[in-house]
């Protein structure tokens, strides 16, 4: 997956959207106001493509043994974020985007019920 498709498919996500928050190196996803998704536009240049994202520290801890290009959170908290080390190889597209949606969907559930709404979310 390259960074346009990966860019592309966050934002189809609702109310998404992207900006450099920190520097103008860091591609930041949000939902809302809230971030989903990062990604190091420098170390992608230099063939090192990754994508930190949100999951349930259970899911974590799971994903974090089945998959070798999966680690804790560079820069974030290892109990919530994962850093997904896409130039591996060992992840699919389709799995990718699965975690991309895991980590929208993680952080609009732990918006208040009026934001939840405005998702048209439960």
């Amino acid at each position: 997956m390259d960074i346009e498709q990966i860019r592309t498919y966050c934002l189809s996500k609702k109310e998404t959207t992207e900006g450099f928050p920190f520097d103008q190196d860091t591609l930041v996803f949000k939902v809302l106001g809230k971030m989903f998704a990062l990604i190091s536009l420098k170390k992608w240049e230099q063939g090192e493509a990754a994508i930190n994202l949100k999951a349930n520290p259970e899911y974590s801890e799971l994903l974090r043994a089945d998959y070798n290009s999966i680690r804790p959170g560079f820069h974030m908290s290892k109990k919530h974020w994962n850093t997904l080390y896409i130039h591996e190889g060992e992840l699919t597209s389709d799995f990718i985007k699965t975690l991309v949606d895991h980590s929208y969907d993680m952080v609009v559930q732990g918006m208040t019920k009026k934001n939840r709404d405005r998702l048209n979310v439960k």
